[in-house]
């Protein structure tokens, strides 16, 4: 039985400020506590400054899990894509501006069993939980793929990170810029079906809720285990406000019922999810 520990509430300093593209950055902030605590899969509640302007944070999965040469975890990171007030803001911090942090929150992601390989399949800003993810499955020697999607070639990010890692990584966008020309289920999909028996692989995938049905779908049509990271809003994170339900179906029980993605996600079984 795992003993989580109870989330940590830190006033960060941002580190440093990437910005990827016109939209998206990625957020390096000073909270090692929250860093050494993380596991793949698991979520901060984040809001600019430490005010009440903006007054809720906004849920983001921790993307890097930062150490020093030692092995000493000294910061954590976030990947933000610019979409309305308060992600605009994350974009445009500087270094030395603070952040309020609550983490690590949720259920992480589950390894894979009986020596399968590892296939993790990210839509756009769904890259972010896959960071922590992969350097989990390098430490195990777990052979991983990275099937990634975008509109274009140039909303692909991080790709040297994933490549350094011995990740085998596949693209696609819609545009048919880079990789396979479509949705990136096309090129999973034909992966799915070169695949020797049932369990070979487990997939996961985190991405538009519409992407995530698909692969839980083409996942349970050939025989595979997959866990999917919903990206649901949420209002506190903690369970209190019920802003962030999903529903769920039991082994054995045809009818559905709703759990809370802050506490029993945001990591599901893609084949409980009842997908509306």
């Amino acid at each position: 039985m795992i003993v989580r520990m109870s989330p940590l509430d830190i006033d960060a300093t941002v580190i440093s400020n990437v910005r990827l593209s016109a939209d998206y950055n990625v957020l390096t902030l000073a909270a090692p506590e929250i860093g050494a605590e993380t596991e793949p899969g698991q979520f901060l509640m984040v809001k600019p400054g430490l005010g009440t302007d903006p007054l809720l944070r906004r849920p983001f999965s921790v993307f890097e899990v930062l150490r020093d040469d030692l092995g000493t975890v000294r910061a954590i990171s976030i990947l933000n894509k610019r979409a309305g007030v308060t992600t605009g803001r994350l974009y445009t911090l500087e270094p030395g501006a603070r952040v309020a942090c609550l983490g690590p929150l949720g259920t992480p992601f589950t390894p894979p069993v009986n020596g399968g390989e590892a296939w993790m399949v990210a839509g756009g800003v769904g890259l972010a939980p896959f960071a922590t993810l992969a350097e989990a499955l390098a430490a195990l020697e777990v052979p991983a793929t990275l099937f990634y999607g975008a509109r274009t070639g140039e909303e692909l990010f991080y790709l040297e990170f994933f490549e350094r890692l011995g990740v085998r990584i596949v693209l696609a966008t819609e545009d048919g810029s880079r990789g396979t020309h479509g949705r990136v289920t096309v090129p999973l999909e034909t992966a799915l079906g070169a695949l020797p028996a049932p369990g070979a692989t487990t997939v996961y995938a985190c991405g538009p809720e519409p992407m995530l049905a698909a692969v839980a779908r083409l996942a349970a049509r050939h025989d595979q285990p997959c866990e999917v990271s919903l990206e649901r809003v949420m209002g506190c994170g903690l369970g209190g406000c019920y802003s962030c339900v999903v529903p769920v179906r039991s082994p054995g029980d045809p009818q559905p019922h709703f759990v809370r993605s802050c506490i029993a996600g945001p990591v599901f079984d893609g084949a409980a999810v009842v997908w509306e």
